[in-house]
Parts: structure tokens; C-alpha cells; sequence
């Protein structure tokens, strides 16, 4: 396995094909127990409750429906799949669906008294969707954030097989310094980070069809060759069941008053 640690970088190139994961990304990447405790961290971190609140990368949206329940969410996304899913799990009269770029927010300053964003920042050029999430944010609103702790890539269940896999996450996702100093940068004087460390278990067919149907957008960015080797060695190798820890920083931003 690899263990050379490269810089975090603003961006991740190639993109991943997120639209052609949006038919089973809810089966690969079901909501469960953890999903739900990391949810109602976010809430806390965020205040997110009563608020009017904007979701960045909201996916197939299953965060931005269940924050409907206590909240005015809009949401928004780059893959038209995507949000075709999240459109199917709610209409459009629980949640406002935008395909729109982290980048260029298709709303007024000042709109919102809250943004919120789940595993998707290491998806953006993090500089400018930062300064774009302050710029709609009321002064004094805040941004939730969830991204992985670097902790989680040093024993991830999948590096053994993939060897190039934790070089290229610990590359994608920020640490917690230069994740604060893109905060302050972008108008966020106020920065509070915690971590968050849950376990997990899934059966062994579980972690199969994940690997099978390329449930994590690494597996865009690795070698085809790599992939197939890692997946072979998968089918022989994988324990029944495959338990593994998921190391989380939760981030929480208030911005600077106007």
C-alpha cells in the first residue's frame, strides 16, 4: 500500500460521473443509523432548525428532505440525474430543486440565513464556492459543513485493495487547517470543527455489489487496470461481515456581518 501523503488541493480532476451513479446511488449508499446521527449533528452544528437553508451538492436528496421536515431547504446540484432521483423522492413543493454550480449561486445576496454541505466539498473548487455560499448567506448566517477527517483514509476497508485510493482521497478532502484557512479566507471569521467517529458493519455481499457498482467517485479516478485487479482481489479476499470506522469533521462557520 502507498503511504506517501500528497497536498490538499481546491479541486479534483477528472470529475467523477456522478450521472451515472444517480439510478443506484440510494441503494449503494443507503440512509441508516450513521447517516442519521451524522444528519442531526449537522442540524446542531448549523442551527439549522426553523431555518431558511440552502444545500450545496444535495445528490439524490435525501439530506434536503429530511431537513424539509424542519426547515425551508433549497437545493441545489450539478447532475440533472441526480436531482431527477431527489425530484421522485419529494416534488418540488417540499424542497426548491435547482441544477445549478456551487460556483455561480443562482440567487440574490443575502438570501439565506443558512447553507449546508455534506460530503461534497472536496467535488469543488472549494475558494469559490466558499466565497459564493458567504455571499448568499444573511450576515451572520452560518455553513454547515460535513467532509472526512483525514484519520478516516488511514485505515479505510477498501485501501488494501485499491492501493492508490487513500493517496488520492487525502488529496481530494481537506484537513481541518486548510479547511479553516479557506473559511477565513472566503469571509468566515468564526470557525468551530468537531469530529465525529462511528463504526460500521455490512455483510459481505453488501461490500461487494458497493465495490461492484463503484459506490464512491474514487473509483472514477483510479486506474481501470487497478480497479479490476482490486475487485478480483475483493471476490476472493472480503470477510464476512467487513467492519470498518468512518472518521467525520463537522464544521460549523459563522460569517462576517456585512
Amino acid at each position: 500500500m502507498q503511504s506517501r501523503r500528497e497536498p490538499n488541493r481546491t479541486t479534483s480532476s477528472p470529475s467523477p460521473d456522478f450521472g451515472a451513479r444517480a439510478a443506484r446511488y440510494d441503494e449503494l449508499r443507503p440512509v441508516d443509523e450513521n447517516w442519521w446521527e451524522l444528519f442531526d449533528t449537522l442540524v446542531r452544528a448549523g442551527d439549522l432548525h426553523g431555518r431558511r437553508v440552502l444545500e450545496i451538492g444535495c445528490g439524490t436528496g435525501a439530506l434536503a428532505v429530511a431537513l424539509s421536515e424542519r426547515a425551508r431547504v433549497w437545493a441545489i446540484d450539478t447532475s440533472p440525474e441526480m436531482l431527477a432521483v431527489a425530484r421522485d423522492r419529494a416534488g418540488s413543493e417540499r424542497v426548491g430543486w435547482r441544477v445549478a454550480d456551487a460556483t455561480a449561486l443562482p440567487f440574490r445576496d443575502g438570501w439565506f440565513e443558512r447553507v449546508v454541505a455534506r460530503v461534497v466539498l472536496h467535488l469543488l473548487d472549494r475558494p469559490r464556492a466558499l466565497a459564493e455560499a458567504h455571499r448568499v448567506l444573511a450576515p451572520d448566517g452560518r455553513l454547515a459543513i460535513a467532509t472526512f477527517d483525514p484519520a478516516h483514509f488511514d485505515r479505510y476497508w477498501l485501501n488494501e485493495l485499491f492501493p492508490s485510493l487513500e493517496r488520492i482521497d487525502r488529496a481530494r478532502f481537506p484537513s481541518p487547517d486548510v479547511l479553516e484557512s479557506e473559511l477565513r479566507a472566503a469571509g468566515f471569521p468564526n470557525v468551530e470543527l468537531a469530529r465525529v467517529s462511528q463504526t460500521a458493519e455490512i455483510t459481505r455481499d453488501v461490500a461487494l455489489a458497493k465495490v461492484r457498482g463503484k459506490h464512491i467517485s474514487t473509483f472514477d479516478l483510479i486506474d481501470g487496470a487497478e480497479y479490476e485487479a482490486g475487485l478480483a482481489r475483493a471476490e476472493h479476499e472480503l470477510p464476512d461481515p467487513v467492519r470498518y470506522s468512518v472518521e467525520w469533521l463537522v464544521v460549523a462557520a459563522t460569517a462576517r456581518s456585512r
